[in-house]
């Protein structure tokens, strides 16, 4: 394919209308492979850290800060999304994806250098600082490279890598820290990140947005920084305490007044980091509402199927991450799957709208779990959950992407991975909540006497002192108490407890199954735009009523 369009073709669009004109094809797939693998190294850390966390934790002598190894990331990681996606629009792609690589691997080498807990602490959040620019930045030059009518080809690969990530993690992990040290699981980075970085540096180009970057909107940066911390430290919080908890609401409060604050100064910014008037368009805003309680759904699904692995099946860290198998495969089968059929339609709404229909399904089946379910029919549920998870990581994009104006896709692409990534978070503390509510003394005492011990065997109420919390690890070992259960009824009492903790489990799976009805009536108020053919800075929203400002003139944008 020829890198420059005839001269003589009248209907070759401009440079105004495609701003990836001048690349071949070649040279976009090399860059696509390098976002690509940008978007690994940042799924891939959020899978490989967990199961050997303990061991770091035993080495370093720092239980004390054992969650805040995966907290820190997480908190710097999802408060910087919106600030990299307007820096793009701002200051072109290149510079700011360049800077989040190099903040990545600076934190992978520094937290594979690690000799205290502090320091992978401090080092694990510089590793999420950076890697707040990867997935965002990486979907928003996807936008960049391809019209709307292609994307979804490629949009698919996001659920690619996010699978291929959580498959491979747990088994990378253990398998470095088995055969050389934790401090590989960090250091595994730096040779790839460097890949991608060359490959960015030298072929992707500069593409801006905005013909002239007016100054940041530093109050707007600070206000949802502020604001966003005490929120993901009080969702942190509900997942140990609950959000009976006085604390939890507290930090969430307190951070939902600082955002109060952010949303009066962006009305006003010039250049907002969060650009408001997009919520007028409907299709987005829709589209914000959906993918947030499709992704708070599946971080049920995340946090109680491997939970059931570990606790009630017994088995490793490891084993539990090839048992999620089937939920990933479907994931990533419609992911892809979706992307091509937006792509050669052009119809998003009805893709949408059967797969939130199955995700809906796939959650129900789920609720079913019990102890001594058949593998193979668990299988099939997860993997039925599976296809209906997929088209959200691949189709929404394509959605959000086409329904804005050109210049603002950076920051439109950055919302979408903050609702997602914050839906997450809520889903799996909310979960935890209602498993909380759920994992009773008297389910414990009713599964266990159902499983054959004696009623006079467990007290009607729960001793002094005790904390039900304790016994989930019964299952890999026993606790001090199934050491005071008399020895005839210790093997009952397990059979029992996984019988309780199994029940719980499939409680809270429910509130998966309400958010993704949420999401799936959000997506009924879509608006289905025609895909553009073109990447043209046209108005986006055309025929969404009010959607957006009136779209600015939009000169040939800079390519350096």
């Amino acid at each position: 394919m020829e890198a420059f369009p005839a001269e003589n073709d009248a209907t070759a669009p401009s440079l105004d209308e495609d701003p990836a004109l001048g690349l071949s094809r070649r040279t976009k797939f090399e860059i696509l492979g390098a976002v690509m693998l940008g978007m690994f190294l940042a799924a891939l850390d959020q899978t490989i850290v967990g199961p050997v966390l303990p061991k770091i934790v035993t080495e370093l002598q720092g239980v004390d800060y054992y969650t805040w190894v995966v907290t820190i990331y997480l908190l710097t990681s999802t408060v910087t999304v919106p600030i990299y996606g307007k820096l793009s629009d701002l200051y072109g792609r290149k510079p700011v994806l360049m800077i989040g690589i190099t903040l990545f691997l600076a934190g992978s080498a520094l937290s594979g250098a690690s000799q205290t807990m502090w320091q992978l602490v401090l080092f694990r959040g510089i590793q999420g600082l950076g890697a707040g620019a990867l997935f965002p930045i990486a979907l928003a030059i996807i936008g960049d490279l391809f019209t709307p009518a292609e994307r979804g080809k490629y949009q698919g690969l996001f659920g690619l890598v996010f699978g291929v990530a959580f498959i491979i993690g747990p088994w990378l992990g253990g398998t470095l820290t088995d055969t050389y040290s934790w401090h590989w699981i960090f250091l595994v980075n730096v040779p790839i990140g460097l890949v991608a970085l060359a490959v960015v540096w030298r072929l992707l180009p500069n593409i801006k947005h905005i013909e002239k970057a007016g100054e940041i909107d530093w109050l707007g940066v600070t206000t949802i920084v502020a604001g966003l911390v005490p929120i993901l430290i009080g969702l942190t919080v509900a997942q140990n305490e609950g959000f009976g908890d006085p604390v939890t609401w507290a930090w969430i409060l307190g951070g939902l007044v600082v955002l109060g604050v952010f949303v009066l100064a962006e009305r006003r910014a010039i250049e907002p980091v969060v650009p408001l008037h997009l919520f007028r368009n409907r299709t987005f805003s829709a589209s914000m509402v959906a993918i947030f309680f499709a992704a708070f759904g599946f971080g049920a699904l995340v946090i109680f199927l491997p939970f059931y692995f570990l606790i009630v099946e017994g088995v490793s860290a490891t084993e539990s991450g090839y048992r999620f198998l089937p939920l990933m495969f479907g994931l990533i089968a419609s992911s892809i799957a979706s992307g091509q059929i937006v792509s050669r339609t052009g119809r998003y709404k009805p893709v949408m709208l059967v797969a939130l229909a199955v995700l809906i399904a796939g959650q129900v089946l789920l609720t079913a779990l019990h102890v001594g379910m058949n593998d193979t029919d668990l299988a099939i549920r997860m993997f039925v959950a599976g296809l209906g998870v997929g088209p959200t990581f691949a189709v929404f994009t394509i959605i959000v992407q086409n329904a804005v104006p050109f210049h603002e896709l950076g920051a439109a692409t950055a919302d979408l991975t903050l609702f997602r990534q914050i839906g997450t978070t809520v889903g799996i503390a909310m979960a935890y909540t209602v498993f909380r509510v759920n994992f009773t003394w008297d389910l414990l005492r009713e599964q266990v006497i159902a499983a054959g011990a004696p009623a006079q065997l467990l007290p009607t109420s729960a001793p002094a002192g005790f904390d039900i919390g304790q016994l989930t690890s019964v299952g890999g070992g026993g606790t001090d108490f199934l050491a005071q259960v008399p020895a005839q009824f210790q093997a009952v009492f397990v059979q029992g407890f996984h019988g309780a903790l199994t029940t719980a489990i499939a409680s809270s799976l429910w509130l998966g199954v309400g958010a993704a009805a949420v999401a799936l009536i959000a997506t009924v108020a879509l608006r289905e735009i025609p895909l553009r053919t073109t990447l043209g800075a046209t108005r986006a929203a055309a025929g969404d009523g009010a959607a957006a400002r009136p779209e600015r003139p939009s000169p040939a944008p800079a390519v350096d």
